[in-house]
């Protein structure tokens, strides 16, 4: 909890109160590997903040295979946003890659704590545009670069991830075949 808590006050300041608040709002919770954390078609109805391990977000094209979109790990939020403010059935699946544990927060204690905490929205609104501008940041390399460039990418932006995450998965995160990828491991080892 007190990541979570750390992680929200380079944002905005909150006090003890609103912290306790934020407390009481939030459940811990473990997913085991391969477990989904929200699933297409339904509306989100949580958003998780990840303590420990990574979750994915990916969605299925129309030939039925799984694209991963992008990973999510220690210190960051996940969730499906339009989803969760809209109450519109998701586009996207959320699921762990490792065994997570999340701290998560119902959409009912979400917004209690937008209507208590004067600044909750501020902070939660920093904290949506960093994220959008690291997603932006992430990938604007990847357009149009070849696939040994954009495996050399992910592994200077997330060099932390490369031996947790299965190399499936990293493969359709780079839009390339996991034998293409091993292809290109191989070669520059």
């Amino acid at each position: 909890m007190e990541d979570l808590i750390s992680y929200l006050l380079q944002f905005g300041q909150l006090n003890p109160k609103q912290i306790e608040l934020v407390k009481t709002k939030a459940e811990e919770k473990y997913l085991q590997k391969g477990e989904y954390f929200s699933e297409a078609g339904k509306i989100a109805k949580q958003i998780a903040f990840v303590e420990e391990g990574v979750l994915m977000i990916c969605y299925y094209n129309n030939k039925g295979e799984e694209i991963v979109h992008h990973f999510v790990d220690e210190n960051h939020f996940a969730v499906d946003l339009e989803s969760f403010n809209h109450k519109i059935a998701s586009m996207i699946y959320i699921r762990a890659v490792t065994d997570c544990r999340v701290i998560v927060f119902s959409y009912d204690g979400f917004k209690t704590l937008s209507e208590t905490i004067i600044d909750w929205d501020k902070i939660i609104h920093k904290i949506t545009v960093k994220t959008l501008l690291e997603k932006v940041n992430l990938l604007q390399p990847k357009l149009g670069a070849d696939a040994k460039t954009r495996y050399l990418n992910f592994l200077k932006n997330f060099p932390k991830l490369a031996n947790r995450i299965p190399l499936v998965y990293i493969a359709s995160y780079l839009g390339i075949t996991a034998t293409s990828l091993s292809r290109i491991r191989k070669n520059i080892r």
